[in-house]
C-alpha cells in the first residue's frame, strides 16, 4: 500500500470518529453547549492558530468540521499527504476536546491530557536558554520495556522534553520510572489522539512568544520549523491513524524516527527508517538539527536539567540538610589566586553514610573563586545558580538560598554512590564551565560538624549576606551609568526586548541587573548589551533616547520606543515568559496583578491565560504589561501613573509573598502601614464591585488618585 493510502485512510479514520464523537454530543447535550479545553485563552487551541477562528459550543465545532473536510483533498501528492496531517490533528483535537465537556477530568496522574497555557509558559524561559534543547513525542510499544526506559532516559539526562503517547508508558510504568511535569516526562494519553496535546504545545508557543496572527498557515508552519525543535519516535506496528498524524507532524517541521520498516517508504531528513531502538537518540537529534550542550561531570547520578523540578519525598530521602531547623548556608567568596587550589574539594566533617537515614543535618558549603576579572558583585550572581545546579542531580533537590537552603538527597542516588563530594564536583564544574572568562581557579569546601556550620554562617555568612544587601539597597536607577539590554527570549519571541535596571529586573524574573552585567562581562557578544543613559527624553515615564536606539536595533526595528516606568505610556514589551501581568482595573482607578500559578479569576473577567493572550508577543499593550514578582515592590514600579498606590489586587498566596518588600516600600515612599491590608484578593473578591466596595472600605489611595485612561 502507498504512503498516500496509508496517510488518507488514517486521516479518514479518525475524522470520522470526530464526526461520530460531534454528534453524539450534541444529542446528549445539544448544539449550545460550551465546549473547550480547561485553563486557555486559545479555544480550540490547534484549530484556532489554523484558521483564526475559536470554537467554543458544539454547533461552532460541529461547522467546523466542514472546514477539516476541505483539507482532504486526496491528490497524490506531498502537499495533500501533509494537509491530510494536519486534517488528522484537528479531528484529534476536537476528539480530545470533548472529553472535557462539563469540566470533566478524562486525565488522571500519570497521564497529562492537555497542557494549561501556564504550563506552556513556564516552559518558555528553559526552552529560550537551551536547558530544554527539544521535545521527543515517543508514541507505541518499544521492542521490550527496558529499551523504552533506555530511551526515555537517554533524552532526559539531555534535557530533552519527552511526551508519551500509548504502551510505553506502561512499560516505563512497569520498570518504576519516575514521570511527570517536574521531571519533564510526561505520559500523553493511551490513545493516539492524544498526541493532540504536545501538537498543541508547539502552536500554542508560536501564539504565546511568537506573536503569530492565528490564522496566518505561512507564518505558523515558519515559527515550527525554525524554532520548535521537536521530533517523533514510533516504535512498529504502526496504524493509519500514526501514520496520518505522523504526515501533520513532519508538515510543521518534526521529522519521525521509526523502526516500522516494512509499513511506510523513507523520506530523507522527515520520515527515517531504523531497526536498532538504542540509535533513535543520535539519529532523532541529527534530523532535527539539535546542538546539545555537553557538560561532562564525573558523578555516579545523571546530571540533566529535565532533573530539575524531581520532588524527592520524605520516605524516599537518605538525608536532609535543612537551614530552617539547623545551620546551612551556601557562599562564594573571591581570593586571590595564591589562596585557591584549582579543583580542590574537601568534605570536612562527617560523611553520609556518619548520619542516620533520614535524619535533618547541618550543611555549609564555600565555593572560593579567583580570576582577574573577577568581581565581588558575581558573588551572589554565581549563589542563585546553586538551586539550578543542585536540583539538575538526578536524586537530589534544592531548595532555598543564602543560609536558608534545604537539600535533599535520596536512598537512590546514595545507593548508586552519590556522595557530598558529588555536590563540589557539579559546582566546580558548573562555575568553570559558565564563568570562565572570570574564574580562573574554584576550589569547594564541604562542613558537615554542627558547631563549624553554625561558626561560620555567624561569623562568614551572615556578615557578608549584610554587607551585599547594604551594597544593594544603593544600587538605583538613578546610581549606575548603564542599563542592559536582555533577548535571551528572542529565540521565541524575535521582536521582544528586555531592558534591565537595577529597580526593574527582567519580566521572567530570572535576570537582574547584576545577573545582566555579568552576562556582558562574560559574554561580551552575548544576549545582554550595555545601554547608556545619558539623553533622558521624560525622566517621568523613564524614556531615553539611548534606551530607545537600542530597542530599536535589538528589536530589528519593530519597536521605535519604550518607556521603563509606565504601563500606559510605550510600555515595554513582554514575550510570554512573565511571572505576573499587570492590567489596568478602570472601576477602581487602580490595577490588578495576576501571577502564572493563579488559575482563578481576576475582577477584570479574565483569568491568567487570557490576559496573557493579550500582553506576550513582542508587542506593546498600553493598559498591560508583564513583569517579574520583584518588581511589585520597586520604587519605580508604575512610577508615571503613580506607583504601587494603584495596586489594587491581587492572589492571596502573591500577595502574601511579597508583603514584606511591598509594605517597606508603602512605608517609606507614602506612609502607609500595612499596605497590602488595603489590597484585595481572590478571597475578598473575584468582580469589581466587590472590590470597589472593600477598597472604599479600606480607604485605598487610589480611589482619590487622578484617573489613568
Amino acid at each position: 500500500m502507498l504512503l498516500f493510502d496509508i496517510v488518507f485512510n488514517g486521516n479518514d479514520a479518525m475524522y470520522e470518529e470526530a464526526v461520530k464523537a460531534c454528534d453524539d454530543a450534541i444529542a446528549k447535550y445539544g448544539e449550545d453547549k460550551a465546549v473547550g479545553f480547561p485553563e486557555t485563552a486559545y479555544s480550540l487551541p490547534c484549530y484556532y492558530s489554523e484558521t483564526g477562528t475559536k470554537i467554543s459550543t458544539l454547533k461552532e465545532m460541529k461547522e467546523a468540521l466542514g472546514y477539516i473536510k476541505s483539507l482532504m483533498t486526496r491528490e497524490r501528492r506531498l502537499d495533500s499527504a501533509f494537509q491530510s496531517g494536519v486534517a488528522t490533528a484537528l479531528s484529534a483535537e476536537f476528539i480530545e476536546a470533548l472529553k472535557y465537556i462539563d469540566g470533566a477530568q478524562p486525565y488522571e496522574l500519570p497521564y497529562e491530557g492537555h497542557f494549561s497555557d501556564a504550563k506552556i509558559r513556564e516552559l518558555g524561559v528553559p526552552l529560550v536558554t537551551g536547558d530544554i534543547p527539544g521535545v521527543a513525542v515517543i508514541i507505541g510499544e518499544a521492542p521490550t520495556a527496558q529499551e523504552a526506559v533506555d530511551l526515555v532516559k537517554s533524552y532526559q539526562s539531555q534535557g530533552i522534553f519527552v511526551a508519551l503517547v500509548g504502551k510505553c508508558i506502561e512499560q516505563i510504568k512497569e520498570l518504576g520510572y519516575k514521570t511527570g511535569f517536574n521531571v519533564r516526562v510526561v505520559p500523553l494519553g493511551e490513545d493516539i489522539a492524544s498526541v493532540i496535546h504536545i501538537v498543541s504545545v508547539a502552536l500554542r508557543a508560536a501564539l504565546i512568544f511568537g506573536n503569530v496572527t492565528p490564522g496566518d498557515r505561512a507564518a505558523l508552519q515558519k515559527y515550527t520549523f525554525d524554532r520548535i525543535f521537536a521530533f517523533v519516535n514510533a516504535f512498529k506496528n504502526l496504524d493509519e491513524k500514526t501514520v496520518a498524524c505522523g504526515a501533520g507532524a513532519i508538515y510543521y517541521g518534526f521529522p519521525v524516527v521509526t523502526n516500522d520498516m516494512d509499513y511506510t517508504p523513507a523520506v530523507p531528513k522527515s520520515l527515517i527508517k531504523y531497526e536498532d531502538v538504542s540509535q533513535f537518540n543520535p539519529i532523532s537529534l541529527e534530523a532535527r538539527n539539535i546542538k546539545l550542550k555537553i557538560t561532562n561531570i564525573d558523578i555516579p547520578v545523571a546530571f540533566a536539567s529535565a532533573f530539575e523540578g524531581e520532588i524527592i519525598r520524605r520516605g524516599d530521602m537518605q538525608i536532609e540538610f535543612d537551614g530552617s531547623r539547623v545551620d546551612c548556608f551556601e557562599l562564594v567568596q573571591t581570593k586571590e589566586l595564591s589562596e585557591v587550589e584549582d579543583h580542590k574539594i574537601e568534605v570536612i566533617g562527617p560523611k553520609i553514610d556518619d548520619f542516620e537515614v533520614g535524619s535533618k543535618q547541618s550543611i555549609a558549603y564555600i565555593v572560593e573563586v579567583a580570576g582577574k576579572n573577577m568581581q565581588s558583585d558575581f558573588e551572589p550572581v554565581f549563589e542563585r545558580k546553586f538551586h539550578s545546579y543542585i536540583n539538575c542531580i538526578e536524586g537530589v533537590m534544592h531548595t532555598g538560598q543564602r543560609d536558608m537552603i534545604r537539600v535533599r538527597i535520596s536512598k537512590d542516588a546514595h545507593a548508586a554512590g552519590f556522595e557530598l563530594e558529588h555536590i563540589g564536583e557539579v559546582l566546580y564544574a558548573k562555575i568553570k564551565n559558565e564563568f570562565d572568562a572570570v574564574v580562573d581557579k574554584c576550589q569547594v569546601k564541604i562542613y558537615t560538624n554542627p558547631e563549624d556550620c553554625t561558626k561560620l554562617r555567624h561569623e562568614l555568612a551572615i556578615p557578608a549576606f549584610d554587607k551585599r544587601d547594604a551594597r544593594l539597597l544603593t544600587l538605583t536607577d538613578e546610581s549606575v551609568d548603564v542599563y542592559y539590554s536582555c533577548i535571551l527570549c528572542q529565540a521565541f519571541s524575535p521582536s521582544h526586548v528586555c531592558v534591565v535596571t537595577p529597580e526593574r529586573l527582567g519580566l521572567c524574573g530570572a535576570v537582574s541587573w547584576l545577573d545582566a552585567k555579568a552576562t556582558n562581562e562574560l559574554d561580551p557578544a552575548g544576549p545582554c548589551q550595555v545601554i547608556t543613559k545619558e539623553k533622558c527624553i521624560d525622566e517621568r515615564i523613564g524614556e531615553y533616547e539611548d534606551v530607545n536606539e537600542a530597542v530599536r536595533k535589538f528589536s530589528q526595528g519593530a519597536l521605535e520606543d519604550v518607556s521603563l516606568y509606565s504601563i500606559m505610556e510605550k510600555p515595554m514589551t513582554s514575550c510570554g515568559c512573565f511571572e505576573c501581568i499587570c492590567g489596568i482595573e478602570p472601576f477602581s482607578n487602580g490595577v490588578i496583578i495576576a501571577n502564572r500559578e493563579y488559575s482563578g479569576m481576576t475582577p477584570l473577567g479574565m483569568t491568567f491565560p487570557e490576559l496573557a493572550s493579550m500582553t506576550g508577543g513582542g508587542v506593546q499593550t498600553p493598559g498591560f504589561m508583564g513583569h517579574g514578582k520583584h518588581f511589585i515592590a520597586s520604587k519605580k514600579f508604575m512610577k508615571a501613573e503613580g506607583g504601587i498606590e494603584r495596586i489594587v489586587w491581587m492572589p492571596k498566596e502573591l500577595k502574601e509573598t511579597v508583603a514584606e518588600r511591598l509594605n517597606a516600600t508603602a512605608k517609606e515612599l507614602y506612609g502607609i502601614d500595612n499596605f497590602t491590608d488595603m489590597v484585595g484578593d481572590e478571597t475578598i473578591a473575584e468582580d469589581p464591585e466587590t472590590l470597589v466596595a472593600f477598597l472604599t472600605e479600606k480607604n485605598h489611595p487610589a480611589l482619590s488618585m487622578d484617573p489613568m485612561m
